[in-house]
């Protein structure tokens, strides 16, 4: 394997392992109004990924940094191509990250419900790009033979990618849900599991849709696309049933089968013109020199591992469920991290 490659897998790790757990934290964002309801349910919501999501989001940060060192080609076309709908992404993560550290700074219900709306917006209007976004890839958008991006944002807009956003989206929806299910209790955790058991079919039928699609646009199936399939029908058969453990691997195995499948798709290609085959950018003539690479990689191969020591680590910490009465003492205050 040359290290073209590796790093390409790499940066598929980061975007994967990124919406694998901030998915979740979408989904808890988008559904902390509906699963929440009043005001003690909702702050029960919010603190089961209080400590969690800003760790989640570095994964976000570090798969572009990563795509800016190893394939700046890559970086330089869909940063400025996408602009736009990375900038409104920036937008929305932002006032995501807001709402949850100022929702609890006052007592009225117009600020509360300010905030809130900023959350659910926030939480819905990220992934929905990122899955636009990554839909793109595959899709293919105007690029010509300088690697410029020809196009609008308009041109960013087509049926394909925007299904991609929507499949992210209902996916994030149903991996929020059965992540409530799994650490909170009583009332919550009820409602999550009806949410969940409404929703995970909605997925799974995105999810069906979504292969369909990849496999005509990319022309083959692949192993990735099958598991997708598999794991949304058992997440369909056990969201919202009880065996929370069980649901939340099943959502968190369809989002990652998903995400690598689009990748799959593209290798060796990262980016599909729609100009002409000779256009595409590929893993080659995208990526930087072998010894940037080579230096990357001995980074990497010391910090990565610290970094899943640290975040595993957080994860243990804050592992037992969130149960009404403990939510209800905490000062309302308080912004709900880990910080």
């Amino acid at each position: 394997m040359t290290l073209v490659t590796f790093w390409f897998i790499v940066l598929v790790v980061f975007w994967t392992g990124f919406l694998v757990l901030e998915g979740f934290d979408f989904g808890v964002g988008m559904l902390s109004g509906v699963v929440g309801r009043d005001e003690d349910g909702r702050r029960q919501v919010i603190e089961t990924i209080g400590p969690l999501w800003d760790g989640n989001e570095v994964w976000l940060i570090v798969a572009g940094a990563g795509t800016f060192a190893a394939f700046p080609g890559w970086y330089a076309t869909m940063f400025s191509g996408f602009y736009l709908a990375f900038l409104l992404l920036l937008v929305a993560l932002i006032a995501r990250g807001v709402s949850f550290e100022f929702r609890g700074r006052r007592d009225g219900p117009g600020w509360r419900r300010a905030f809130a709306v900023a959350m659910t917006g926030g939480s819905l209007l990220a992934p929905l790009l990122v899955g636009v976004a990554l839909g793109n890839l595959l899709h293919g958008v105007p690029i010509g033979s300088d690697q410029e991006y020809a196009g609008t944002f308009t041109d960013l807009l087509g049926g394909y990618p925007l299904f991609c956003g929507l499949t992210v989206v209902l996916l994030c929806l149903s991996h929020g849900a059965s992540f409530l299910a799994l650490k909170t209790a009583g009332e919550v955790r009820d409602r999550a599991m009806r949410t969940g058991r409404l929703l995970a079919p909605l997925a799974a039928a995105a999810v069906v849709g979504f292969a369909v699609w990849t496999q005509a646009t990319a022309g083959r199936w692949s192993l990735p696309l099958v598991v997708a399939v598999l794991a949304a029908l058992a997440a369909a058969w056990q969201v919202g049933r009880g065996r929370d453990g069980v649901a939340f691997t099943t959502t968190a195995v369809t989002m990652a089968a998903v995400v690598v499948s689009i990748f799959v798709a593209l290798y060796p290609r990262v980016m599909v013109s729609t100009l002409g085959s000779a256009n595409d950018l590929t893993v080659t003539n995208t990526s930087s020199a072998p010894y940037t690479l080579k230096v990357m990689t001995v980074a990497a191969a010391i910090l990565f591992p610290v970094v899943l020591i640290y975040q595993g680590w957080t994860y243990h910490v804050f592992r037992r469920r969130v149960g009404a009465a403990e939510s209800s003492h905490r000062d309302d205050v308080r912004p709900l991290t880990g910080s």
